[in-house]
């Protein structure tokens, strides 16, 4: 069995439950790869350089990142570099022989460069140019496999390697999408909230199981902001060979396992696409 798990990067996560979970997997025979993103860090390392992150919407109504050229050397700094490095820390401490990667390493991630995207600013429709983010259309998993086959745990953060062999970001969510189905494993992506939330007022409101189309409409239309790029990412995880992909909260004692049993977040099959 494989799984693979997306750390979110907002402050309200707390990565260690996560971590001691890792090691209770690994030690019973389970395949872990790790993923993560880190916005919240990046955000706080942009402002501290007295600039601002800025955020765009997609046409059809998803919220990202605009990835300026200095925003990316950030990036390249906090991930690979702090992010990545604390993870792999903290996950040695608990007894799993961890590997930190990024997506240029060993042609890990990559795809197309996207230099420009379409944005809604105002209720129109423009194009922003100067982005250096990528869409992930190859994942090298013989490199996976073989760490995971000699005993490691990868843990895998942007920046990915464009087609035009320069280091751009990429959506980790959708990283760890992407993961999921080269290695046809479960999907994990742990977050702040407990799940998608029918109203998001209301946090017991969790959809807890996703397995038709009439409730993955449903799903869907529940999601926002944030969320409905998770749920872009789940989606594109099982259309790509993952097995199952579950939206949770990483504040739990156990939450992958927890999500694995479906006791934890939204459960999302194949049956639902």
């Amino acid at each position: 069995m494989t799984v693979v798990v997306k750390i979110g990067g907002a402050r309200a996560v707390d990565p260690d439950g996560a971590l001691s979970d890792v090691a209770s997997l690994v030690e019973g025979g389970t395949q872990v790869v790790v993923v993560h993103g880190g916005s919240t860090a990046v955000d706080d390392t942009l402002e501290a350089l007295g600039e601002s992150p800025e955020y765009v919407e997609t046409p059809s109504g998803v919220v990202g990142r605009f990835t300026d050229e200095r925003t990316m050397e950030v990036f390249s700094m906090v991930l690979p570099g702090q992010l990545n490095t604390d993870l792999v820390v903290g996950l040695q401490n608990e007894g799993v022989d961890a590997v930190g990667l990024s997506g240029v390493d060993g042609g890990l991630l990559t795809g197309a460069r996207k230099s420009a995207v379409r944005v809604l600013e105002d209720g129109k429709k423009k194009i922003r140019r100067g982005d250096h983010s990528g869409r992930i259309e190859n994942v090298n998993s013989d490199l996976l496999e073989t760490l995971l086959e000699t005993g490691h745990t990868p843990v895998v953060t942007v920046p990915m390697l464009a087609d035009d062999g320069v280091a751009v970001n990429t959506d980790a969510d959708r990283a760890a999408a992407a993961v999921a189905g080269a290695l046809s494993g479960d999907l994990v992506v742990l977050t702040d909230v407990p799940g998608v939330l029918a109203d998001v007022d209301d946090e017991s409101s969790v959809i807890d199981r996703v397995d038709s189309p009439p409730t993955y409409e449903t799903l869907t239309a529940a999601a926002e902001g944030f969320m409905s790029r998770k749920v872009m990412a789940a989606t594109e995880a099982l259309e790509n060979g993952a097995t199952t992909a579950t939206i949770a909260s990483a504040n739990t004692e156990r939450p992958i396992s927890e999500a694995l049993d479906e006791t934890n977040g939204t459960l999302i099959t194949p049956e639902a696409l």
